[in-house]
Parts: C-alpha cells; structure tokens; sequence
C-alpha cells in the first residue's frame, strides 16, 4: 500500500497491532494508561460553599441605607452554623453555605464596622446565589470524570484523590525489545573503534526515548550482525515475551538487508516498507498474526531516532490504550529556513531560538549525529512546501 502522510501509515498499522492487557494498581498511577472509568463518588462540590471570602446574607436583608449585625461564621472544615433570620455570616472561600443563606457578598464590597457591615452595593447588584458553587456543578455523583486512555499526571492524581479513587484499572506496560543491527556496530565503552567501526548510537537514542514513558518497558535489548539465521533466531526468541520489537538497520536494498525477509519467513504482515518521508524513506512496519508490532528503522542515527518518536512511540502508544494517540504537538514558525522544498514529507531538524520560533540545524545527512545533538526536535514540512510555516513541532 502507498501512504501519502505518515498518520496515514499509522493508522493502517494500527489496526492490525493488539492492545496490552489491564492490570489494577493501588499505587504508581503516574504516567500510566488509564484502562477504565473514574467516577465521582459523591457530588463535587459535595455541598454549597462560597466562592468568596466575605458574608453570608439573605435577600430580605439587601439594603444599602441600614447596617447589618454580624451573627457568627462559617469557615471551610465545619458544619455550617445556622443562618440568622437578622443579621449575616462571616464566611470563607470554601466553606459551607447555611440553609436560608442567599447570597455571598465580598468583603470588599462591603464597610467593615467592627461587629457590623454596611452594603457598599446597590441592592440591583446583588442577585440569588451570588458567589456561591452550588453541590454538584462539577459533577454529579456516580458521573465519568476521567475517561480511559489517559496518560495519567498530576493533575488526574488530583481528580482521583478528590473522588477517593486509590485503585485504578490500567494498561499493562508494552514491552518492548530494542535491535539493533550491522556488522559495523559495535559495544565500544571508552576505546576508540577503529575507523570502519561505529559505536551503537540507535541503542542509546531509542531506549532513552522509550523510557521517557511509564507505559513502555524495555525487555530486553539486542545486537545482531548481518546474520539472517541469527536476526530470525533473534526476533523468533524475543517475540516470546514482547509486544513489539523495534530494530534498527537492515531495511533497505542491500544485500545484507535482511529484515524484510526474515519478517515475511516469520509470517509479519507488512503494512508498509517505504514511506514518502525525509529522513527514515526505507521504514518497515509489520505486525506478527497476533497482533504484535515489528517496526523496522533504517541504521543512519537521525533516520533511527526520528522515526522512533515519530513513528515507534505512537505505535506503541495505541497498543497501550491511549487515546488519541496519533501526535498532537506545538506548531512553530520556521526563521531563515531557505525556500528549498522536497517531494516527500520533510522531518527537518529544527532548533528553538524563542517561543514558538525554531531555526533549522545544519546537517550533513542522515549519519550526522553532531546536528541530531544539536536539535531540540524536528518539524514536519509537507510534500512541496516551504516557508515559516508554521509546522508541526515534534520535541525530543
């Protein structure tokens, strides 16, 4: 099949990858998937409260020419006292409105006299439930207030605290086996290759993208050589116990490209090979019979780590159950981009320079691992498109 864009490709390989299974946690929520429904266990607001600091007041009692007594007060963490049939209540933000309590008057509004106020208001201004949130006007009990597919932050730890939700249903962490492969790459530490050697950048970049999500879990990582016995006995023994296997080189033309055979001989479905893309055109992406993701990155470093986050993370991230997975990043506008277009969709190198503003980082090619350090993310040009944009903002 041909793809014009990559959400295009995303999505047809989506439908053929099997979602992880649930498992319930009472604790570690934080960046998890949310596999089911958080629902309020009791109104929120659980009563009404004032939305202000200032008095509790009927309506019989609005009149700007008289001063009212102040009878007592209601402070947030306490009953509500009752409400005077001849004076007001001091009140406080969040606290309990008493029955009979009309309205909430701001203290600014009105002239404090000692164990008295005067109204600064005309009585005109002054309406039936002014400043006061009624019980249920975030949600009514027993309502949705957190939908499944949720990476779960700060903020939904907040929502499930306030609702008494400590135990929570959600996706099983994806595993995911990390290959990389070529006889040129090697497991140098602190000695220098020699010069037809490389040291194993795709291993470093893609696991350090990967666990940057409490989603994924990283199973194991490999190297194989140009070996197809070895890259089928490989992939055969790691499909046991992963999700996905996202490999690195071996997907072009050559004649030690043996990535696309191996897949086939394995019986992977393979949705795409070769996408209208720059970098990263020679990107395979497969999926096993039960649902498994094979996903095939070219060996060039900015090919590799591009199509990881471009392509690897959102695969990964329909197979945890995310909703809305397909990208939803920033737009930036491009400073002294040139006017130079390509016939594929353009994943150029951009570094920030203000807010919303990036400029392109010069680059030698695909193999130019000093311009990939130098970036902060790359930005998606159309097919034939050029200018400040703005455009899409993929941030590593």
């Amino acid at each position: 099949m041909k793809f014009e864009s990559p959400n295009d490709a995303l999505l047809a390989l989506s439908e053929k990858l099997r979602p992880v299974a649930t498992e319930s946690l009472d604790s570690s929520h934080q960046g998890r998937v949310l596999a089911g429904s958080v629902t309020a266990d009791r109104d929120s607001p659980a009563a009404d409260v004032s939305a202000m600091d200032g008095y509790a007041i009927r309506m019989t009692q609005v009149d700007q020419a008289t001063t009212l007594p102040i009878l007592g007060e209601s402070a947030a963490g306490s009953p509500a006292p009752e409400m005077p049939s001849d004076g007001v209540l001091r009140i406080f933000t969040g606290a309990i409105v008493p029955q009979g309590c009309d309205a909430v008057i701001k203290r600014e509004d009105t002239e404090e006299l000692g164990s008295e106020i005067r109204l600064k208001l005309d009585p005109t201004e002054i309406s039936k439930g002014q400043h006061i949130r009624r019980a249920g006007e975030n949600a009514k009990k027993g309502s949705t207030v957190l939908q499944p597919g949720i990476e779960i932050n700060g903020a939904h730890k907040a929502t499930m605290a306030n609702f008494g939700c400590a135990t929570v249903d959600v996706s099983r962490p994806v595993r995911v086996t990390i290959l990389t492969t070529g006889d040129e790459v090697g497991n140098f530490q602190q000695e220098a290759p020699m010069p037809w050697q490389l040291r194993n950048s795709n291993r470093e970049a893609i696991a350090t993208l990967l666990t940057a999500h409490n989603w994924i879990s990283i199973v194991s990582v490999e190297h194989c050589i140009d070996d197809q016995k070895q890259l089928h006995d490989t992939l055969t023994d790691r499909l046991k116990n992963s999700d996905a296997i996202l490999m690195t080189g071996g997907v072009s033309m050559g004649d030690y490209d043996y990535v696309p055979d191996v897949i086939k001989g394995l019986g992977g479905d393979i949705v795409f090979h070769g996408l209208p893309i720059r970098p990263g055109k020679p990107v395979l992406g497969a999926a096993t019979k039960n649902g498994k993701l094979l996903l095939g990155l070219p060996g060039n470093p900015v090919s590799a780590t591009i199509g990881c986050q471009r392509l690897g993370i959102p695969l990964l991230a329909t197979m945890a159950g995310r909703n809305n997975w397909l990208p939803k990043v920033p737009v930036v506008q491009l400073k002294d981009g040139g006017q130079k277009s390509i016939p594929l969709t353009w994943l150029r190198l951009v570094k920030l320079v203000d807010n919303g503003v990036a400029k392109p980082v010069i680059t030698q090619g695909s193999g130019d691992l000093v311009s990939l350090g130098n970036s902060d993310g790359f930005i998606e040009v159309p097919p034939g498109e050029t200018g400040e944009g703005p455009w899409p903002f993929h941030a590593w």
